[in-house]
């Protein structure tokens, strides 16, 4: 919780230096686009934190979105053999979805069946994800032609204003997560749920649909200023479908057996596996929901660029996805990490893009501070550990007689 409450100022800070230096950074265009890219690298990693709290990596991910990008368009354009012709939309979708759900079943397999490293069979499928979306396209950029509009609002539309996003959802959220502080009160179930984190997290909601409240009314008195922007903002669908997979996750980790499972493997395999847990099944499913969100992903870049490269599509993804979970409190060790924090540590990866363009620092250095960043939270996390083994040590030892 600590680190996720720091990762959080971080990236309020990082806000407000930008904002400061550059009034643009809260203009509605900038916030918008910033918006909409958070939901893109949202569902990367995501998907990328399965895989880390069960003590694996994916560096394949941005081949997978490369590959995923590149066979949608692909398949509703070109004439397949059984045939004569193009897939419709809907049948290239679900061929897409389930491809990608059968390269994290492959790397799951081969993981868990013949014990490869999770290093060596991702690395290898970066590679070969990544030819394979080339030599089908033969590296020609693949189009999405003006057939495929409908398709394209999945990724580019903007249905609701982002007040009303936060009102309605920060009311629900805060009224779940209050019912549930009820409920963690009462002995019979005392101990099941955690109350005071749970008192946070419904404070911190209903924060929330205030903030919305208060700017879906009061934006439209100001002249200028901040609210104007705020008030004008809408939520795109990247973003709506972030959000949705977020709560998905939230509810699969935190309420779901097979998600307490993750965290126990993550933890100790080998105690986990003694207890009578499904080891290799658990760790299977977890790259399977990694690889499938992150051709989610690709589709979703695909359409809201209209245009994929075979080549560059997704090119380094898998380092903005994991650096995401990393300063989110996902440990490289495994069994920890929630999906909240994963969300703040994408947001501190886009916003930190966004001040390298409009601070004008070279882009030669935006794998520098990438990089930079990353250590940054593994040092971090290294800290944290020791001085929380420390404080339980102090604390469990039995007190000297006097």
């Amino acid at each position: 919780m600590l680190k996720i409450l720091g990762i959080f100022f971080v990236f309020c800070l990082v806000c407000i230096y930008t904002d400061l230096m550059n009034p643009a950074f809260h203009s509605s265009t900038n916030l918008e686009n910033l918006v909409e890219r958070l939901g893109l690298f949202g569902c990367l990693s995501i998907g990328v934190a399965f895989v880390i709290i069960c003590g694996g990596i994916d560096l394949s991910i941005g081949s997978v979105v490369g590959l995923s990008g590149t066979l949608l368009p692909w398949l509703m354009k070109e004439n397949m053999p059984w045939s004569d012709a193009p897939m419709p939309i809907w049948q290239a979708v679900s061929a897409t979805v389930v491809i990608s759900a059968l390269i994290g079943l492959t790397h799951g397999l081969l993981i868990t069946l013949i014990r490869l490293q999770p290093f060596v069979v991702t690395l290898c499928g970066l590679l070969c994800y990544r030819g394979l979306s080339r030599w089908l396209t033969d590296d020609n950029i693949q189009r999405f032609s003006s057939e495929h509009k409908d398709l394209r609002q999945v990724a580019v539309g903007k249905p609701f204003l982002m007040a009303d996003v936060a009102l309605w959802f920060g009311s629900v959220l805060a009224g779940v997560l209050l019912l549930r502080f009820v409920l963690a009160m009462r002995p019979s179930v005392r101990g099941a749920t955690r109350p005071l984190p749970t008192l946070i997290g419904s404070m911190a909601a209903a924060s929330l649909a205030c903030g919305g409240y208060w700017i879906q009314h009061a934006g439209p008195f100001e002249e200028k200023g901040h609210l104007i922007a705020l008030s004008q903002l809408e939520a795109p669908m990247p973003f709506l479908i972030m959000m949705g997979l977020a709560v998905l996750a939230t509810i699969f980790l935190t309420n779901m057996t097979w998600g307490r499972y993750l965290y126990a493997i993550g933890r100790n395999e080998q105690a986990a596996r003694y207890s009578g847990i499904g080891t290799k099944k658990i760790t299977v499913l977890a790259y399977v929901l990694c690889s499938l969100l992150a051709g989610i992903g690709g589709m979703l870049f695909a359409l809201e660029n209209n245009a994929v490269e075979p080549d560059r599509q997704g090119n380094f993804y898998e380092l903005y996805a994991i650096a995401a979970a990393v300063l989110g409190g996902c440990s490289l060790r495994g069994g920890e990490g929630i999906i909240i924090g994963v969300l703040i540590g994408t947001a501190v990866m886009r916003v930190l893009n966004n001040c390298i363009i409009l601070l004008d620092i070279p882009p030669q250095l935006e794998f520098a501070i990438i990089g930079g960043v990353i250590l940054i939270g593994v040092i971090a996390d290294e800290v944290f550990k020791m001085i929380g083994g420390a404080m339980r040590a102090r604390f469990s030892s039995p007190s000297r007689p006097g």
